[in-house]
């Protein structure tokens, strides 16, 4: 009796040996590769052969939920790849339940789904099924086929043993899904801290004593924001500022594309508007998922102090005088990347404006929209308040005042903030006839008083009228005119233009029209210049009235309806000024 109860407890102790032994074999399996799919044949064919069974499979729950697939398998006949619905024969009872499933005889059993069979011609009668779970999360099963002795029919004390062996190699498989995910969420940051590091080099490192400073502060390791200036042979700056549509790294290879078409293009192509239209049909070319890029884009003179700008669906930059003044340059074109319209290349809308002494502001809806205390956002009345309590300090000392008060409030950062500025020194101008105000300004009265207020660059095209319309309304309005008088300017302007495209370019759309509002104490000065060649003033007649041929009654509406209309040579080189003045009354 006693030799009987020692090769007993001898025979538990070499099973309970042979367990362990396995057990710590799959773990240090699982461990060792990082190739979870090994591992898992390695777990489903040793436990298959330590149990006893002819075949086995080990099936794992898909992301949804809804299938289960087989990703390992023993036996003569391989179902890897096979699919099941997750509810479906005894496998989906036993992970629905998560609980151990024995069927010593399938054929005594409706649950048992013949389908597998017959696509293997495999021949099932006995199913052993443990539930790979982890705290009560499961992840799949473990179904052994088959006893490979005997009857071919498994008993109790077999699915307590496959119960022990699949519980550890649902922990291992768990362990090592979770070290594979480990080293993914390495390799991403490391990928995004380089990413991070390419956009930093593509961004200026210093303003190298240019009268021009940016910032970005991205929200996150990688940013969709992006800045520029650099300097041209001749002493002028390119800059630019853009926002892309989106998050993360998408958002960020179109930043980094974006900005590099720019600095490459912005070295030949001078004109802001048409270096946009160039960037915005790259852009549609190979944009997907609906992204898009708002930005402006431009070139600064500091010898003049004057700007040009093209904004393409970006916020309003905001332009401070020297009074402490400000206006807020709204945008006339569509964001890049959403409209593949020919004519854009011929130029997207351009903006001049002369700061004298002022500074220009441009920033991203990063800065606006973040919280400076909790539920406050900055807002652009927040921006113009930092800008008026700093206006004595430098430009970039202003910008820091910007981005501080959002991003050291202590509250997460909503969005990147990116900030430029740009400040017209008047001391460190040089004095010559190309900047002196008084060369060039007839009938004008005392030229130095003369304010331009608004402006915009367009190719020649009558399209573009209607955005002429737009901005000699508002200007004029903003003089006090009345309605009746507005209606008579805004036709002058229209048969100036008119003009200058049917005559001036011969009714091509390629040319450039440049209108611009000034005033003084009593006048409005319209100017509505080209870059054709050379007009005589003196062929430029109006028609009398009882002529009933066609052309010449616009030169006649212009002089009825203006004080004072005057042709000007542009430059020696070429080009023309149309010059018209109505009095304030």
């Amino acid at each position: 009796m006693d030799d009987q109860l020692n090769d007993i407890v001898t025979r538990e102790t070499e099973t309970t040996k042979d367990i362990l032994t396995l057990l710590a074999d799959m773990g240090q399996t699982f461990a060792a590769t990082q190739d979870i799919e090994a591992s898992l044949q390695y777990a489903v064919e040793h436990i298959a052969k330590y149990v006893g069974a002819e075949a086995g499979s080990l099936f794992m729950l898909d992301d949804d939920e809804t299938h289960l697939y087989c990703h390992a398998c023993y036996g003569d006949v391989d179902i890897v790849g096979v699919e099941i619905g997750a509810d479906q024969g005894i496998v989906g009872h036993c992970v629905q339940n998560i609980a151990t499933e024995i069927v010593r005889d399938v054929t005594n059993d409706t649950r048992f789904h013949q389908g597998v069979d017959d696509e293997s011609g495999f021949v099932t009668r006995s199913i052993l099924c443990a539930p790979l779970s982890v705290k009560g999360n499961c992840i799949g099963a473990i179904e052994l086929i088959n006893k490979s002795s005997g009857d071919g029919l498994f008993d109790t004390s077999d699915l307590t043993l496959l119960s022990t062996l699949a519980s550890s190699a649902a922990l291992a498989i768990v362990n090592a899904r979770m070290a594979e995910k480990l080293v993914e969420q390495e390799r991403v940051a490391r990928e995004l801290e380089l990413a991070a590091e390419i956009q930093r080099s593509l961004l200026p490192s210093g303003n190298e004593g240019l009268p021009v400073w940016g910032s970005n502060i991205p929200a996150r390791t990688v940013s969709g924001d992006f800045f520029d200036y650099f300097e041209l042979e001749d002493g002028r700056i390119v800059f630019n500022l853009g926002d892309v549509s989106g998050k993360g790294m998408n958002a960020a290879l179109l930043m980094a594309k974006t900005s590099s078409l720019f600095r490459c293009l912005s070295k030949t192509i001078e004109h802001p508007g048409r270096l946009l239209g160039r960037i915005n049909t790259e852009i549609c070319e190979t944009s997907t998922r609906g992204m898009f890029v708002t930005m402006v884009g431009g070139i600064f003179d500091p010898t003049t102090g004057r700007l040009r700008i093209a904004n393409a669906g970006h916020e309003p930059p905001l332009v401070r005088d020297v009074q402490g003044n400000y206006r807020a340059i709204a945008a006339e074109a569509p964001p890049l990347g959403i409209v593949d319209d020919f004519s854009w290349e011929n130029g997207f809308p351009v903006t001049t404006i002369d700061l004298d002494g002022g500074a220009f502001y441009l920033f991203t809806d990063g800065v606006t929209e973040g919280y400076v205390e909790d539920g406050v956002e900055l807002g652009v009345d927040g921006v113009q308040k930092i800008i008026d309590e700093s206006s004595t300090e430098s430009i970039n000392l202003q910008l820091e005042r910007i981005v501080a008060s959002v991003f050291g409030s202590g509250i997460a950062l909503r969005d990147d903030l990116t900030v430029l500025g740009i400040a017209d020194d008047l001391l460190k101008r040089p004095v010559s006839e190309d900047n002196d105000p008084t060369v060039g300004e007839k009938a004008v009265g005392d030229a130095s008083h003369r304010q331009q207020f608004a402006s915009l660059t367009t190719n020649s095209s009558p399209e573009r009228l209607r955005m002429i319309r737009s901005m000699v309304t508002d200007g004029a309005k903003s003089l006090g005119f009345s309605n009746e008088v507005i209606q008579d300017l805004i036709l002058a302007v229209d048969e100036a233009c008119q003009n200058v495209i049917r005559y001036a370019y011969g009714g091509k759309h390629d040319g450039t029209m440049e209108i611009v509002l000034f005033s003084d104490e009593d006048n409005l000065i319209i100017e509505v210049r080209d870059q054709a060649p050379h007009v005589d003033p003196a062929t430029i007649k109006p028609r009398d009235l009882d002529d009933v041929r066609p052309g010449g009654l616009g030169t006649h509406l212009m002089n009825q309806v203006m004080n004072s209309v005057e042709y000007l040579p542009l430059s020696e080189e070429g080009g023309n000024i149309l010059r018209m003045i109505k009095i304030i009354s």
